[in-house]
């Protein structure tokens, strides 16, 4: 039994990493299209393109407009903060 279960798992693991198999290597060169794909291809991005000119221009939006005050806070003279001094002796 115990035979049988580690060979499913091997099976299991085997088939998840034959699935990786596909993935393109280094210096390996792409398929050539067919004249059919690379014509599919260009309508695609011509359809792209067209449903993009569809959208209208939306004018920018201020998601904080209306937190922020309609009017500019008013400027107030700045003052030198008042200096404390430590003394030695105690009250």
């Amino acid at each position: 039994m115990r035979v049988f279960c580690a060979a499913a798992v091997i099976a299991l693991l085997a088939g998840t990493a034959y699935g990786q198999s596909a993935v393109p290597r280094y210096g390996e060169t792409d398929k050539t299209k067919t004249p059919q794909e690379i014509q599919a291809e260009r309508e695609a991005e011509k359809a792209y393109k067209r449903s993009l000119g569809n959208i209208p221009e939306q004018a920018a939006t201020d998601p904080w407009g209306n937190v922020r005050s309609n009017s500019a806070p008013k400027a107030t003279a700045k003052t030198a903060p008042v200096k404390s001094t430590k003394s030695g002796t105690a009250n």
